[in-house]
């Protein structure tokens, strides 16, 4: 069964959701977690030639602070459930194989995530990045889908 469960998190509902039920497929195996957030790189201005080195380090500063919160948030669901967690947080162009790339290098022998989270939803069912895992991942993937309620999605935002 599995031993360590990755569970990438942006600080949205959807990925606390997937952290929540991460957690208690964990405890169940008696698996430890590791989570996982990632941040993409600060790129600056297309049109302008050069970036105060200021926005850059604003820009880390607040990437990496919200990463902590994130992270402080899933480690307290698996604590409160006494189970054992790593926190990693990464920055990376590509998140998708970031996530791909730290369960491989943690020994991870499962990812749960959510469907989609707070890059909005690339396709109706599954978020862009959840998708790409699916697709490259050689390690399982376990989908954690909310529950939709059908009126609000026929009536839209």
């Amino acid at each position: 069964m599995h031993k360590n469960i990755l569970v990438p998190t942006d600080g949205s509902e959807l990925s606390k959701r997937a952290t929540e039920y991460a957690v208690a497929l964990a405890k169940s195996v008696n698996a430890k977690l590791t989570v996982l957030t990632v941040t993409t790189p600060y790129y600056g201005s297309i049109v302008e030639r050069s970036v105060p080195a200021t926005r850059i380090e604003d820009y880390q500063h607040e990437a990496a602070k919200l990463s902590e919160q994130y992270l402080d948030a899933a480690k307290d669901i698996a604590a409160t459930a006494k189970v054992p967690c790593n926190a990693i947080h990464v920055q990376s162009p590509q998140p998708y194989q970031a996530i791909i790339d730290v369960a491989k290098d943690q020994g991870c022998d499962l990812i749960v995530m959510a469907s989609h989270g707070r890059r909005g939803v690339a396709a109706v069912v599954l978020g862009s990045e959840t998708i790409k895992i699916l697709t490259h991942s050689t390690i399982p993937v376990l989908v954690v889908r909310p529950k939709i309620d059908p009126l609000t999605v026929l009536k839209g935002p």
